[in-house]
């Protein structure tokens, strides 16, 4: 029997590496996929992202450009007493006899003027209103504007929403920019997953040159800004065309829809002033109405909405979407002038609460001008990270070839245990966030077909 020779080289033996954890090693298989789906993503949806990130600049800056272009209309010299409702409304409707009333915007600051909206005027997009500006100290009307939305949006800031929501499009120009909302938080979490599975020092930016320092750019900013990119992924999801369909559905069926009032006029309804016979609404007295819905609580800003009809009453609503939001609403019986029906804000369900917020927060009001500024920079944000993103594709080229495609057949090293729930949950989303899933859908199905006529050309590569 015989020994292997030892010697005597007083170091220590190396230890011997250990072996990857399977599970580490499993979801180390991802990354190619992941490359390739960001790669893909960037590339084809960035045109739809760089138009919202430009538009939605534009729309964070328009608050305050509004307040300037429109200074005449908006604000008054501070007077001694404000004259009534009835009064103010009276010298709208004398200025602009046309369309009906739709609602009174109350003056909510001492410099404020007071808003009698219009609807039904000749001229003025369906949608929109005629918004008759009136001195709340004299009943001199000011002015008269467009204005969309609840926010109260002038012609300036219509536009330019109407811009980043559909391109003036219409409805089938919202697609673009629930494409551009679908696929934003896909990118970011994607590009979250490549920067952090690169080694600390590839991640460095001062010292490099070249692609490396534009993957440096565009990796360190897209971290810093990806909170940003997934809030404004979500929110803006929450109004669009089909997701916002399904979230509202799933909302409803969660029991977390947002409270509707009951404007129902009560036993009263059409007693008044001859409208039972002419199936007319009572008509009260707007000063009185709103002393109602003073009593119960609400303070400025306030919107008056006259009743839609003969068994209804008038609804007076908080409109204050800045923080802390005022969203309460009362009902009032025009005959009696007695409150028939109350809502809380602070009643609203979790997710109520939270959609409003969110929305608002999104289209830069909940806080004022720190989140229009905060919007502003995420925003340039994501165009800065587009145009590295499109920089690295020409720098990853071989002399003037632009941008060499990631390998293709990375699906394939994917264990089936990862694989299989990825693809489920893909599924689901893609339910739920069409827009995200018939892309995805058609993205795999090509990719499969170009990947199976590659390989059987014989020149079929798989991602190293």
């Amino acid at each position: 029997m015989s020994t292997a020779p030892t010697t005597e080289t007083g170091e220590s033996p190396k230890p011997v590496p250990a072996a990857p954890e399977p599970r580490a090693a499993a979801l180390r298989t991802l990354k190619p996929l992941v490359l390739r789906l960001h790669f893909y993503a960037g590339v084809l949806v960035a045109p739809f992202l760089l138009v919202a990130a430009l538009t939605g600049l534009l729309y964070a800056a328009s608050f305050q450009a509004e307040k300037i272009v429109y200074a005449d209309e908006l604000t008054v010299p501070v007077g001694d007493r404000k004259l009534p409702i009835s009064e103010q409304v009276a010298a709208a409707r004398k200025a602009h006899p046309e369309g009906t009333i739709s609602a009174v915007r109350v003056s909510p600051e001492d410099d404020a003027t007071t808003r009698v909206l219009l609807s039904g005027v000749p001229g003025v997009d369906e949608t929109h209103t005629l918004a008759v500006f009136v001195d709340p100290y004299t009943a001199k009307v000011r002015g008269s504007l467009e204005q969309y939305g609840s926010t109260g949006a002038l012609p300036l800031r219509t536009w330019i929403d109407e811009f980043h929501r559909d391109l003036h499009l219409g409805e089938n120009g919202r697609l673009y920019s629930e494409l551009a909302a679908s696929w934003l938080w896909v990118i970011a979490a994607g590009g979250i997953a490549l920067w952090f599975g690169r080694r600390k020092a590839q991640r460095k930016v001062r010292g490099t040159s070249g692609r490396r320092r534009t993957l440096g750019l565009h990796g360190t900013v897209g971290v810093w800004a990806a909170a940003g990119f997934f809030f404004l992924s979500a929110t803006g999801l929450t109004w669009s065309a089909y997701a916002g369909a399904n979230i509202d559905t799933l909302r409803t069926s969660l029991g977390q829809a947002t409270p509707a009032i009951s404007a129902a006029a009560g036993d009263h309804a059409g007693h008044g002033d001859g409208a039972e016979a002419s199936g007319k609404p009572t008509e009260g007295d707007l000063d009185k109405i709103l002393a109602a819905a003073r009593s119960e609580g609400l303070g400025d800003p306030v919107e008056i909405v006259p009743p839609a009809d003969a068994s209804s009453g008038y609804v007076v609503r908080q409109i204050q979407r800045s923080w802390p939001s005022k969203q309460d609403a009362v009902a009032v019986d025009p005959a009696t002038n007695e409150v028939t029906d109350t809502i809380r804000f602070a009643d609203f369900p979790v997710l109520a609460k939270l959609t409003r917020w969110g929305i608002d927060a999104h289209t830069g009001v909940l806080f004022g001008l720190v989140n229009q500024l905060v919007l502003m920079a995420v925003a340039l944000s994501l165009i800065l990270l587009i145009l590295w993103g499109y920089r690295m594709w020409w720098q990853r080229g071989r002399g003037s070839a632009f941008g060499r495609p990631i390998p293709r057949g990375a699906w394939q090293q994917v264990p089936p245990q990862i694989l299989v729930p990825a693809l489920a949950v893909i599924a689901v989303l893609g339910y739920f966030v069409p827009l995200l899933g018939i892309p995805l859908a058609a993205f795999i199905v090509v990719d499969v077909v170009l990947g199976e006529i590659a390989y059987r050309k014989g020149k079929r590569t798989y991602a190293q």
